[in-house]
């Protein structure tokens, strides 16, 4: 029996949870996975998987073992990386996480030119607001917008840093009227975002002085674009960086509040597993995406 098959089988089944999604990766049968699975295992004397009809985990010596096998695994990626003839024009599929609003303003409007470049090479996008502690299984490259990055493990390359900004539409605006000081936002509508970093709480800096301001939401929502949607709809005043609402507020369908107040900024940051070898769809499209925001400007936009 293939013992890498065997071992390729068993890092999907301790990341994906599911033996048959596992032998779908793998190439494999339902049938042959449960064989190669239990072939390992008395390969080794030891039981990796425990398994009901419902659902699997790994036992303590299949954890240990999984963290020997994804990292045996990593150093053959790179091995085969490093002697690819194919190094300048990759193929295969580049698998991409970011949030939905990056990932409609952003990621898909640059497509086309990425796939011009590097014709062999498709992307699937997986939106996300929420980042686990890595870079979750099958993804290539992270998309993460933040106060700060603190994971370790990882490479971490900047996009662009920007503002974040207090902003409601016209006719809000109109019929509210305009806030002056920070204390004010108190008899306001607030649209609130809610997996931002302390989302009740703003913590503005003024030319001569801080403060923090309690916000209680008429909205909260954990994805962007919903809370744009209302503010653009007059519901209340949002909380968003630039990133979101730039032309937004270019086009005056939202205008800016509180402008000589500043909100701790946001950056926008590209992660990826860190490797000796980076494999050669993943240099490409950081590479083309650092290139692509330097080419548009977009820090020096965001951060106005």
């Amino acid at each position: 029996m293939d013992r890498w098959t065997q071992i390729e089988l068993f890092v999907q089944v301790a990341e994906l949870g599911n033996l048959s999604r596992a032998a779908e990766k793998v190439g494999l049968s339902n049938a042959a996975a449960s064989r190669y699975l239990s072939g390992l295992e008395e390969r080794l004397g030891a039981r990796l998987v425990e398994r009901t009809t419902r659902r699997m985990w790994l036992t303590e010596a299949g954890r240990s073992y999984h963290q020997c096998c994804s990292a045996l695994l990593a150093e053959m990626a790179e091995a085969d990386a490093a002697v690819n003839s194919a190094a300048t024009s990759p193929s295969g599929v580049l698998r991409v996480t970011s949030s939905v609003s990056f990932a409609m303003n952003h990621l898909a409007p640059a497509l086309p030119e990425f796939r011009r470049r590097f014709p062999k090479l498709a992307v699937q996008i997986t939106t996300a607001n929420r980042y686990p502690g890595f870079i979750e299984a099958g993804i290539d490259v992270a998309i993460r917008t933040r106060e700060y990055e603190g994971d370790s493990g990882i490479t971490v390359r900047r996009l662009a840093q920007m503002r974040r900004v207090l902003a409601a539409s016209p006719a809000y605006l109109a019929a509210q009227g305009r806030p002056k000081e920070p204390a004010e936002l108190a008899h306001h509508q607030m649209l609130v975002y809610n997996l931002a970093n302390d989302p009740y709480v703003l913590h503005f800096k003024g030319r001569q002085q801080a403060c923090a301001v309690g916000i209680t939401p008429v909205l909260d929502a954990n994805e962007g674009q919903v809370i744009r949607a209302a503010a653009l709809a007059g519901l209340g005043i949002l909380i968003q960086p630039q990133y979101i609402i730039h032309d937004d507020i270019v086009a005056g369908r939202l205008i800016p509040v509180l402008s000589e107040w500043e909100l701790p900024p946001l950056t926008i940051n590209i992660a990826y597993q860190s490797r000796r070898l980076q494999p050669a769809k993943v240099k490409v499209f950081t590479e083309f995406l650092i290139e692509r925001f330097t080419k548009l400007g977009l820090e020096r936009k965001w951060a106005s």
